[in-house]
């Protein structure tokens, strides 16, 4: 029960639904989802209760159909949702604190982040920015770059990345 004593209603499917693709509408903005796994996920929010004309017609397409007509698709079928996409930057922050968890997981390792373009992330927060900073621009010259040895730097990333994880969220959730 909550504070006034009532128990909250339960998420509707349809919610759930609407949830899950905001945060796919998120990640799809921060360049984190492929175009040809987006038919899956129209399928996906299907099953989950959402239903639009244009989520039924990109759900029935096949993962190799052109790239641009799955993008316009899927931004028509999350317009017909009633979901935004996320401003471009905002997104990368969001994917910024996704990666950061996952380094903190183990799930990857410190110089898998100098494989994609990191280091470029306009950061707003102190937590981002240190984090940021010690992301090097290519994974040959982690060393080079940043004038410390490859476990000093992994361990600051990752107290880098437990702050950054830490810090209040950022803007609207996604």
């Amino acid at each position: 029960m909550d504070a006034a004593g009532t128990t909250p209603e339960p998420e509707t499917p349809t919610q759930s639904g609407r949830a899950s693709l905001g945060e796919v509408a998120c990640r799809y903005q921060a360049d984190e989802i492929r175009p040809e796994d987006l038919p899956m996920v129209a399928a996906e929010a299907l099953a989950s209760g959402l239903d639009t004309p244009t989520l039924c017609e990109l759900a029935g397409w096949p993962r190799n159909a052109d790239a641009r007509d799955i993008r316009d698709a899927f931004e028509q079928a999350l317009s017909e949702s009633g979901i935004e996409l996320p401003d471009p930057g905002l997104a990368r922050r969001h994917a910024l604190r996704r990666m950061a968890a996952r380094l903190i997981d183990g799930e990857i390792a410190p110089a898998e982040l100098a494989r994609d373009d990191w280091w470029e992330t306009e950061v707003e927060t102190a937590e981002e920015r240190s984090f940021v900073l010690l992301i090097p621009q290519c994974g040959c010259c982690i060393e080079y770059t940043l004038g410390l040895d490859q476990l000093t730097w992994a361990a600051e990333l990752r107290i880098a990345a437990v702050a950054l994880t830490s810090s209040p969220p950022i803007g609207p959730s996604c």
